[in-house]
């Protein structure tokens, strides 16, 4: 499995990416093998400001759907258009193609609260 360590984990298995203000967000290799065949993506909180652990959507695999926690408060700026068509973005490149919403970080620093790839990894046994 792959944690790249350019970015932030939380223990409910998403990742973030900090660019400037704006952040993206997805899952974690480790989640989209747990989930399967990502089948779904479902966003509906576009354009809404949320705060850190809030639900920004969920995510649909063959046998089951989990909801997607927002790793740091902000504004859902973007679906990602790309999983519309192609869900299995998240599957085939969870940290790349794959990524879920991009964010206006309301509070940068809370994703320095967040987990480091070493620290993910010790978490998940891997």
């Amino acid at each position: 499995m792959n944690f790249p360590e350019n970015l932030k984990y939380t223990a409910d298995h998403e990742w973030i990416k900090v660019e400037g203000e704006t952040a993206l967000v997805g899952i974690t290799d480790y989640a989209q093998k747990e989930l399967g065949d990502i089948v779904f993506v479902d966003v509906t909180t576009e354009g809404e400001t949320l705060a850190c652990g809030d639900v920004f959507g969920n995510i649909e695999a063959v046998k089951t759907v989990s909801e997607l926690l927002l790793p740091a408060g902000g504004e859902v700026l973007e679906l990602n258009p790309a999983l519309a068509d192609n869900p299995a973005l998240v599957n085939s490149d969870p940290y790349g193609e794959g990524w879920i919403i991009k964010v206006k970080l309301s509070n940068p620093s809370e994703v320095d609260a967040l987990l480091s790839a070493a620290d993910y990894k010790a978490r998940i046994g891997a």
